[in-house]
């Protein structure tokens, strides 16, 4: 009788152990992921369609991938940020045209990790307001811009633009649309957003 306890009491007592392990106590900190694995899974989770980029030739292969996806070869895109004309150029797309444009082309401030979100500012959208732009839009992003909250992004604004601050800062968060709405999403309006993150870190 010993010996059969030896051999499965032990078992049974192990199981048992690993079990009490698995249960959570309320006094165990929290795990929490590196900062752009959480912006990474908040981004998925708000709608976001993202893709990692190593390099520009990347950046430029994966930007024809979503005018191919989405059949924008030949239709009038917005663009304000010089930097970025080149996409289109390459793709021989007209931009900034008084017709209404089919996607909306920027950078960034930052990504905003807790929340998922991506942070603006009129450096990106002028005077436009997010529900005075298209629909469908592509953002262009570094990993360097990742931080963890929104108050954090307020705070490398306004580091790095000291002189000339911006207006219009605003967050977009919400990448598709909501079926039912709630108080969450009052005021706020989805986008169809790509973002290609570039690894610069």
């Amino acid at each position: 009788m010993s010996l059969f306890r030896k051999f499965f009491g032990v078992l049974g007592d192990e199981e048992e152990n690993d079990k009490k392990q698995d249960i959570k106590s309320p006094y165990t900190p929290d795990i929490t992921l590196p900062i752009d694995e959480q912006f990474t899974f908040n981004f998925k989770a708000n709608g976001g369609k993202f893709i990692y980029c190593e390099n520009l030739r990347e950046i430029s292969e994966n930007f024809e991938n979503i005018l191919a996806e989405n059949d924008w070869f030949e239709c009038n895109a917005q663009c304000f940020d010089n930097r970025l004309l080149y996409l289109l150029n390459e793709n021989k797309l007209t931009y900034n045209n008084d017709t209404n444009p089919v996607f909306f082309l920027s950078s960034c401030e930052n990504l905003i990790a807790d929340e998922g979100s991506i942070l603006f500012s009129s450096n990106q959208l002028k005077h436009f307001k997010p529900n005075e732009l298209p629909v469908n839009m592509v953002v262009f992003a570094t990993t360097s811009q990742i931080v963890n909250s929104k108050s954090d992004g307020l705070r490398k604004i306004k580091s790095t633009h000291e002189k000339n601050y911006p207006s219009n800062i605003t967050t977009i968060k919400y990448f598709e649309e909501v079926k039912e709405q709630d108080f969450l999403h009052y005021g706020s309006c989805h986008k169809n957003l790509y973002l290609l993150l570039l690894e610069d870190l």
